[in-house]
């Protein structure tokens, strides 16, 4: 903010993805996108951390994951994946350095955790935290001109239900807390800042068929995730949207023979958030993401450039050496995040590790260029009562 300086949020925000912060030179306490014209057709939102791919898996396959096979991170992508997880317990943690090309103190930290009480139900908790980092708060243009030194933070905490329905079809659900602390309880002038909460809920679907051929397997998953009350910095009078999300996948998943299968996995995301217009960010939250798929002023046209597509390919060799492959599409008018992905992967026995790397292609930097990311899981087997028939 001019009164506030708000470097922090710049900072946070240069990742080339959506994002936004408070105007503090807005008497309506508006939006706007750090870096972007306000005349844009980017949609922004409030902690834009909650789309920011977690895990080193799904991360190498373009950012695709609604459809794939169930691990241990399946709460954060498809809460009804869970429901076929064929392991007892297990959990993971994801490391993601962020802008790590030119600071060192900026991370994501991804904590899950599921357990499986019988056939048809699994459980899971996870926790994503995001540090920003130190960072000098001054009033104005003046370097002497100081308010302190402080380290903003987010974090989500979830808890996910999941159960069969029948023996290809699940459905799964979370409860999520957000908390976002950008810049403590910082007063300048006439403006109070203060963190920002908000509780959101998923709901996802799942469909696996096996297939004769090659012994291989065909899903679907769908979910709508991050609904929920919109979040404010300030006062009341000032919200915004959480990036309440629409995605569908598909999976196909082949034996090429007993030692190889390979995978294909492509998902498609909407943001149920209004699209920018005068007056979008001050629609009720319902009436924003009912009104999300036709408020678009470029008409339909601008509604389909407002869908991103992932894409990614998966390797494995006796179900011990992974690689992988992705793509992740973004139209030009709404973002232009397009990258290429690649990642690998080991598991042996109870333990598994994940890396992956991102490569733009649209010529611009981006905050995950050029740096790894890292999953290690641990997964154990459990006894589970062969109990009666998921359609009794």
């Amino acid at each position: 903010m001019n009164k506030l300086g708000l470097a922090l949020i710049i900072l946070v925000l240069a990742t080339g993805a959506r994002a936004q912060v408070t105007n503090p030179n807005s008497s309506t306490g508006s939006t706007t996108l750090i870096g972007v014209d306000e005349t844009n057709k980017v949609i922004t939102t409030a902690v834009p951390f909650l789309g920011i791919t977690p895990d080193s898996r799904a991360a190498g396959m373009g950012d695709t994951g609604a459809a794939t096979t169930p691990d241990a991170n399946s709460g954060y992508w498809n809460a009804a994946k869970l429901a076929f997880i064929d392991k007892g317990s297990g959990g993971s943690l994801s490391y993601t350095p962020w802008l790590g090309k030119i600071i060192n103190d900026m991370k994501i930290i991804y904590l899950s955790g599921f357990y499986k009480i019988d056939r048809k139900q699994t459980v899971a908790a996870s926790m994503k935290y995001f540090d920003l980092g130190e960072v000098q708060f001054n009033k104005g243009p003046n370097p002497d001109d100081q308010l302190g030194r402080y380290n903003p933070r987010e974090f989500a905490f979830d808890v996910t239900y999941s159960r069969l329905l029948t023996e290809r079809m699940s459905i799964g659900g979370s409860l999520r807390y957000i908390h976002s602390n950008l810049t403590g309880y910082l007063q300048t002038g006439n403006f109070d800042a203060k963190p920002g909460n908000s509780v959101a809920v998923d709901f996802g679907f799942y469909y696996k068929k096996p297939i004769v051929w090659k012994n291989s397997d065909l899903a679907f998953g769908a979910t709508i995730t991050n609904l929920g009350g919109k979040i404010s910095y300030s006062d009341q009078n000032s919200k915004d949207f959480l990036p309440t999300n629409l995605r569908l996948g598909s999976y196909y998943k082949m034996e090429l023979d007993p030692l190889n299968t390979l995978a294909f996995a492509l998902d498609f995301n909407k943001l149920m958030v209004p699209s920018p217009y005068p007056g979008s960010k001050d629609k009720p939250m319902l009436a924003g993401v009912l009104g999300s798929f036709t408020d678009a002023t470029g008409g339909f046209s601008e509604e389909m450039a407002e869908i991103t597509i992932s894409t990614g390919t998966e390797y494995w060799y006796n179900n011990t050496f992974a690689g992988r492959l992705g793509y992740f599409y973004e139209a030009k008018s709404k973002g232009n995040r397009q990258y290429l992905t690649a990642g690998v992967g080991f598991r042996y026995n109870k333990f598994g590790l994940d890396a992956a790397y991102m490569v733009p292609t649209n010529g611009r930097e981006s905050a995950l260029a050029e740096t790894l990311r890292f999953t290690i899981m641990l997964l154990f087997e459990k006894k589970v009562k062969e109990d009666d028939s998921v359609t009794d």
